[in-house]
């Protein structure tokens, strides 16, 4: 099962709180002010990084395991819905086009769920990343 949660490091700020960083995505470069929030606004940072990479047409890079002292951090689950299609389509090598004749429907349609910052319902994307051979996974963990 492909996994859309990646390791970040926070690191004391001179100013006080925390600057948060992610080895998988450089891109990914926020602060907090203490720890709880620092992990809240690497979620929304990565929320960010991953809309760059999906609107940019590219591959998200493989997490890594945590290492010692790091925090497992992943974007909102809507998010992690669409990169999950985007990822599909990318392993199936089918462009908008072709997904929206398999889906029946407009390529526009397709487009919005691909747009990270379009409010896309769930059960929709779940059924495109169904055509596509692929079953999308919702799980539960302790915090």
């Amino acid at each position: 099962m492909e996994r859309f949660e990646y390791a970040v490091k926070l690191t004391p700020a001179e100013e006080g709180g925390y600057v948060v960083s992610c080895r998988d995505l450089p891109q990914l470069v926020t602060q907090g002010d203490d720890q709880a929030h620092a992990l809240t606004e690497a979620a929304d940072a990565m929320d960010e990084v991953f809309a760059a990479y999906m609107l940019g047409g590219l591959a998200l890079p493989v997490p890594s395991k945590a290492r010692k002292g790091e925090y497992m951090v992943c974007p909102p689950a809507e998010t992690i819905a669409k990169a999950a299609l985007h990822v599909a389509m990318s392993e199936a090598g089918l462009t908008k086009v072709q997904l929206a004749k398999r889906l029946g429907v407009d390529e526009k349609e397709v487009r919005r769920l691909l747009d990270p910052h379009y409010g896309s319902k769930l059960p929709r994307i779940a059924q495109a990343i169904g055509v596509l051979g692929r079953r999308l996974v919702i799980g539960l963990e302790v915090a």
